[in-house]
């Protein structure tokens, strides 16, 4: 038996798994809430998120795959809500409204871009596109390594979100694998190693404000 006789086993837990990573940013929403402000909270996973859905909705309607399809939706939808919480208890208004217009323009700009290409070219062209924007989301974490070093701090990742990324990035390369789409299968192995090599962060560098947690609640 190859992996094609499992692609209903496949499909139907990565969408469980993929709605699960998606709500994952409801854990960092709730921190947010506590706090009283976004303040120290990065906005590119929600940000980036929604403008990833959107993209992946038009790469899945030229697939016409429906399962990516309905995750992308969903993805969409809980992401907006991610974004409206950020947007409401952000102290810089003003220069979240410009970067969700930056992005808001660039994500147009690729959606145009879709509409005009060439019907034979489109599915191979945008998939690199949709191909190098994911890497790069993903990735972006990565930028804070120097901080992270520096302080020996992870608190500034977004933990629920990558720890979710990894199964649900496994899980996409098999049905990437089975569907034989050279671009997911691309995106999720790469994502699949960035997601560990972010992970192994928090192992050498434990979450500051965890180890405080910890420490308080022994003393009591």
């Amino acid at each position: 038996m190859g992996l094609e006789d499992y692609k209903e086993v496949v499909e139907t837990c990565a969408s469980i798994t993929t709605m699960g990573f998606m709500l994952s940013g409801t854990l960092i929403c709730k921190d947010i809430y506590q706090k009283g402000s976004s303040k120290g909270f990065d906005l590119m996973p929600f940000l980036g998120g929604t403008g990833m859905c959107i993209l992946m909705l038009q790469y899945a309607s030229i697939l016409r795959d429906p399962l990516m399809i309905n995750i992308n939706v969903f993805g969409l939808f809980v992401n907006a809500v991610y974004m409206a919480v950020y947007y409401y208890f952000t102290p810089h208004t003003k220069d979240t409204r410009a970067l969700i217009g930056k992005v808001a323009v660039f994500v147009a700009i690729f959606l145009a871009y879709a509409q005009v290409e060439n019907p034979k070219k489109v599915e191979y062209r945008f998939g690199i596109i949709v191909t190098v924007l994911q890497l790069l989301l993903i990735a972006f974490p990565l930028v804070h390594l120097g901080d992270i070093i520096k302080t020996k701090n992870t608190d500034i990742l977004p933990f629920p979100l990558i720890f979710m990324g990894t199964f649900v990035s496994f899980q996409w390369l098999l049905y990437g694998l089975i569907i034989n789409n050279i671009f997911i299968i691309f995106q999720n192995v790469v994502i699949f190693g960035l997601s560990l090599m972010q992970l192994s962060l928090f192992v050498i560098f434990p979450s500051k404000s965890k180890v405080k947690s910890d420490n308080h609640e022994k003393m009591n």
